[in-house]
């Protein structure tokens, strides 16, 4: 599997520390039109007609479970654009951006914290993201405890262990590292122990179990876990609810035929939410439609938040 460079290192991620966090994308892409993503190239040659689209959703919880969610979104997106779509189960961020860097991934939702990764070392181009009816978005980073754990307030997790998801997460590692180290002068290794539990599900589940004394998770996985019944509220503490950050970013990969980047933006622009498993699934967080977004404006924060973090977009 490639490598991806940005901050620490992980198991199938490697992670190094830079001097300079100013955002590019990897060499084999270009930006004419400064918008910070790649360009669709303009040798016909060089675009992609694939028959059948391979579309994936953020590695956030149970694949099987999010297969039926999107299925009538994947019909839809079928009707419009004329191809077979097949939803596409990813274990990990690592391998979304893999598969979409490697050709072999179309369409797709990144998480908050791996948009950036996914659009300078993969192609990605987000177009979308959920919202609610109002057209507000986004959730809040948590950190979360357990009823007797001992931990009431962040700084009583000196001494202890704080799960993460994975190092290309936003509320799972990039935001809370950099909150604790600039808010509550809090390093890992230092102050804390920092254990990866791979998805935001794990960390919650394993904060409810009494696994992790403590988490950083979104706050969106979490109602919706709660909706589901899968755990209950009593079975966790909220012990820092940070700012408002965007959600998942929907787009395509740089090198589709324009067209047929035009119908996929028609599908997901077009679907209409009433009644579906879509709606069902995402209205436990509030969301309820998708609407517009560009990366160079909506995800400017986060790319704050990698630079506070040392964080630099070297593909290798």
């Amino acid at each position: 599997m490639r490598k991806f460079t940005m901050g620490v290192v992980a198991a199938s991620l490697m992670f190094s520390a830079a001097a300079s966090a100013q955002f590019t994308l990897d060499s084999r892409y270009t930006d004419s039109d400064g918008d910070l993503t790649a360009d669709t190239p303009t040798d016909v040659s060089k675009q992609i007609d694939p028959s059948t689209l391979i579309f994936a959703y953020t590695p956030v919880e149970d694949p099987a479970v999010y297969a039926d969610v999107w299925s009538e979104f994947i019909d839809h997106m079928s009707k419009v654009t004329g191809k077979k779509v097949q939803f596409f189960p990813v274990q990990s961020n690592a391998a979304q951006i893999e598969a979409m860097r490697s050709g072999r991934l179309h369409v797709a939702g990144f998480n908050t914290g791996s948009n950036p990764l996914a659009v300078a070392c993969a192609g990605f181009k987000p177009f979308a993201m959920m919202a609610r009816a109002d057209d507000s978005f986004g959730y809040e980073m948590e950190i979360i405890s357990y009823p007797g754990s001992g931990i009431q307030k962040v700084e009583d997790i000196k001494g202890k262990q704080l799960a993460f998801t994975s190092q290309t997460s936003n509320s799972g590692f990039k935001a809370p590292s950099a909150i604790l180290k600039a808010d509550f002068n809090m390093e890992p290794g230092r102050d804390f122990e920092a254990v990866f539990s791979g998805k935001h599900d794990n960390s919650i589940l394993g904060v409810a179990n009494k696994d992790y004394p403590a988490a950083s998770i979104a706050n969106s996985v979490r109602k919706r876990m709660q909706a589901r019944d899968v755990i209950k509220p009593e079975q966790i503490n909220i012990i820092y609810t940070s700012q408002t950050f965007p959600t998942t970013g929907y787009g395509v990969v740089y090198n589709l035929k324009p067209e047929l980047q035009d119908k996929i933006k028609e599908a997901f622009f077009s679907f209409n939410w009433d009644g579906t498993k879509l709606q069902k699934e995402f209205e436990k967080s509030g969301e309820a439609k998708f609407i517009p977004i560009t990366f160079k404006k909506d995800w400017e924060v986060i790319r704050k938040i990698d630079e506070a973090n040392g964080v630099s977009y070297a593909c290798k």
